[in-house]
């Protein structure tokens, strides 16, 4: 299945790539609530203000990308967590 309407799904995986200036972006892996398929993605599909990070465990409603159909593209975090969680 690709393109199409928002899917909803929950993140299963996060993967260091080493990219970025820090060297510390990571690729992350959305499996499907309805097709129970898996779709990666990278920080720069995170549609946000501000830190894009995500962690697994976490809801997202995201579209599969027309272009490469295992690729997620504008994923929105469904349960955004309390900030003082990431500085701890």
């Amino acid at each position: 299945m690709s393109g199409g309407g928002p899917r909803h799904g929950t993140i299963v995986d996060t993967r260091p790539t080493g990219g970025g200036p820090r060297g510390a972006l990571s690729s992350y892996v959305v499996q499907d609530d309805e097709d129970e398929r898996y779709y990666g993605f990278d920080y720069r599909q995170i549609v946000t203000e501000g830190f894009r990070t995500i962690r697994p465990g976490e809801r997202v409603r995201f579209h599969i990308s027309a272009e490469s159909p295992d690729r997620a593209q504008f994923v929105i975090r469904l349960d955004q967590p309390d900030p003082a969680e990431y500085y701890r």
